[in-house]
């Protein structure tokens, strides 16, 4: 009875550091909807619509400048970047064989969003456009 129970433990044990890099990505991963999109952009950003209203659903621009009409135009550029490194040992291999084994896996992800939002002369919405990578 014993020697079952310490079997049984021994496999468990062994078995808790056996989880993947993209398992520990998708555990610390943030996906909440404030994030900046391209499909909010899609979706929210339209022409006619007010500087307030788009700062409203975008926050503030990083950058502001003019063109040679005196227009505003706003730039926002995110950069975002992941990186997780996941490591196993061999446990339950230490307990039965006397020996260590191990292995480990590393993710790296990065995206860039640029979004360029263009006004007319009354402070409105006239265009905008977007970039987005990953690599």
């Amino acid at each position: 009875m014993i020697k079952q129970i310490f079997l049984c433990s021994a496999l468990c044990f062994s078995l808790t550091g056996c989880l993947s890099a993209g398992y520990h990505r998708d555990a610390v991963r943030d996906d909440t909807t404030d994030r900046l999109s391209i499909a909010k952009v899609q979706k929210e950003i339209h022409p006619g619509m007010s500087s307030a209203d788009v700062v409203s659903i975008l926050g503030s621009p990083n950058l502001v400048s003019t063109d040679n009409e005196r227009r505003e135009v706003w730039v926002y550029d995110k950069v975002a970047t992941e990186r997780v490194y996941s490591t196993s040992s061999g446990g339950l291999g230490l307990l039965i064989a006397g020996a260590a084994g191990g292995s480990g896996a590393y993710s790296s992800n990065q995206r860039t969003i640029t979004i360029i939002v263009k006004f007319d002369k009354e402070g409105k919405v006239r265009d905008y456009s977007y970039r987005q990578s990953s690599f």
